[in-house]
């Protein structure tokens, strides 16, 4: 991956107390996957950035080598790698999420 996209990913997680990368928009989602994790979010009511990984293919590779993950959406909370869809979801069912959220006080829509 070159420095731009590294760079692009890294400030992506450092200026967003959440942020996710997924295919498409969190109002337009491309894959079912994507709007699932970014539907959660905003059940959730959580302020969150979305990252189109569709915008260029080096983005869509960089952010699996990135975080060491091979599949989109990644979700990272307060810079730390969270997961993917499935993880998630599991997270969101048995209330994991919610508590991770309110511990690392990230804000949420008022």
């Amino acid at each position: 991956m070159n420095d731009e996209t590294k760079n692009l990913i890294q400030n992506s997680i450092n200026d967003n107390e959440v942020c996710l990368f997924m295919k498409g928009t969190p109002d337009a989602p491309q894959c079912g996957f994507s709007m699932a994790v970014s539907n959660i979010l905003k059940i959730l009511e959580v302020n969150f950035r979305g990252v189109n990984v569709l915008e260029s293919q080096e983005l869509r590779e960089g952010i699996k080598q990135f975080s060491d993950w091979p599949t989109i959406p990644q979700l990272y909370i307060k810079k730390e790698f969270v997961g993917g869809c499935d993880i998630v979801k599991e997270m969101y069912e048995n209330g994991e999420l919610k508590k991770k959220l309110e511990e690392s006080s990230v804000n949420f829509k008022k």
